[in-house]
């Protein structure tokens, strides 16, 4: 452990993190650098929202993380040929010299979140030197891996979480905080709100420094489950040395800069919420909420303190959904898991609800999706005549303790953030 308490990575070799030359828009061939940015790709789940980050400027990056076209193959082909037509036109322009790019991000309400990008080496899971928190569905990594193949490209960081020293100030943040005092390479505010800064940081023994600091460290995966296993997908197929041994993360120490953690919500397709409330009657307490959305997100809150708790909504009401019978949980929950884990919501949720009451697949989109914006799940709901099932966020410490022990949360349990806006520094592989 170190001098905070915090394990370290337990092989010889911690985080490995690489200079690179990073791919970045000139800002006088786009619109604005904001245009052209995006959420992540798994953020970016609305037609709605793509069509908005489509028309916002013709070379916004969504064009290149989520390709529009009637297959898979034409949609990354397609892809491949944007990413070459715009390094050919010089929209985006490769940085003279590798370097670590020191990153930035502020809202309004005075969150401040900084960390540090490079090309990491990807690890073996043996190593525990990156911690998953989450599994994975293996259709969305092969559906990253082929967009990667084609493009020959990391087109977006993955946003990994360590935890440095509380006594003293490491070097790392040192860094980051004195790089921050410069004036950045890039600055833009997004339509959201977030005013986003970039550095690039080359100097060798700088780098060097850093390196050597975050040898003794081990991350956790914030965001960026599928990436990551993608990583390790290309990297499996490539002999090594390849530039696949590496590939884009932002690294925040959380001691200094505390990440958010929220929910990411369920919609059941084609389950009408009276059906999926009738299914819970002797199973769990269910009681209709004639309340707003915020609202009944506090008293979702106040029962989560309790025990498991959720909330659906699809019918113009909230229903909440909470005191499991404990022998249905004794029969649904598998007992080779931590206690921790048990008595997740996201375990009862994908045990117990989806697999035993509402016999739902979690692990195809024709049955179930995955949104991040609570208001957008519950107007989809009420769109489509499905379910909605709204969560309440597990705290980091959980999260973070169950990766130590090398137990993965079901998939999509957690949303950290502020994530990392897509299109501010991108990676090509040929470089």
């Amino acid at each position: 452990m170190n001098s905070a308490g915090h394990p370290e990575a337990t092989a010889g070799r911690g985080l490995e993190l690489t200079p690179f030359r990073g791919l970045r828009y000139d800002p006088d061939r786009v619109g604005s650098l904001a245009a052209v940015t995006s959420p992540p790709y798994d953020v970016v789940v609305r037609p709605d929202g793509l069509l908005h980050l489509e028309s916002a400027d013709p070379h916004n990056i969504v064009r290149l993380i989520l390709p529009q076209a009637a297959t898979p193959e034409a949609r990354n082909e397609q892809a491949a040929r944007t990413l070459r037509r715009w390094r050919a036109e010089g929209v985006l322009t490769t940085d003279p010299e590798p370097g670590l790019y020191v990153y930035e991000q502020r809202d309004g309400e005075g969150l401040l979140q900084r960390g540090i990008i490079g090309a990491l080496r990807v690890s073996d899971p043996s190593e525990r030197v990156v911690l998953p928190h989450e599994d994975v569905m293996p259709h969305v990594v092969a559906d990253r891996a082929a967009l990667m193949r084609a493009t020959w490209a990391n087109l977006e960081p993955l946003l990994l979480t360590y935890r440095g020293d509380d006594a003293v100030t490491p070097v790392t943040t040192a860094l980051v905080e004195r790089t921050a005092e410069r004036p950045p390479l890039l600055a833009t505010t997004t339509e959201d709100g977030y005013r986003h800064r970039l550095w690039s940081v080359t100097d060798p023994a700088t780098v060097a420094r850093v390196r050597t600091e975050l040898s003794r460290h081990q991350a956790l995966i914030a965001d960026g489950h599928h990436r990551w296993a993608t990583y390790r997908t290309l990297r499996a197929e490539h002999p090594s040395p390849s530039p696949w041994d590496h590939g884009l993360v932002l690294l925040v120490d959380t001691a200094r800069y505390p990440l958010r953690v929220r929910a990411i919500h369920r919609l059941l397709h084609g389950v009408p919420v009276r059906e999926a409330v009738a299914a819970l009657e002797g199973r769990f307490r269910v009681r209709r909420l004639d309340t707003p959305l915020a609202e009944s997100l506090v008293t979702l809150a106040e029962a989560a303190d309790a025990g498991n708790a959720f909330l659906l909504a699809g019918d113009g009401a909230f229903h909440l959904v909470d005191r499991p019978d404990p022998g249905l949980l004794a029969r649904t929950v598998p007992t080779d898991r931590p206690e921790t884990w048990r008595t997740l919501d996201a375990t009862v949720l994908h045990a117990t609800l989806l697999a035993h009451v509402w016999h739902v697949p979690d692990d195809s989109a024709a049955h179930i999706s995955y949104i991040h914006d609570t208001a957008a799940t519950v107007a989809k709901a009420e769109r489509d005549g499905g379910t909605a099932v709204l969560m309440h966020p597990v705290r980091e410490e959980v999260v973070r303790e169950l990766a130590r022990q090398g137990v993965t949360m079901p998939r999509k349990s957690t949303s950290f953030g502020p994530k990392p806006a897509s299109g501010l520094v991108l990676r090509a592989l040929d470089d």
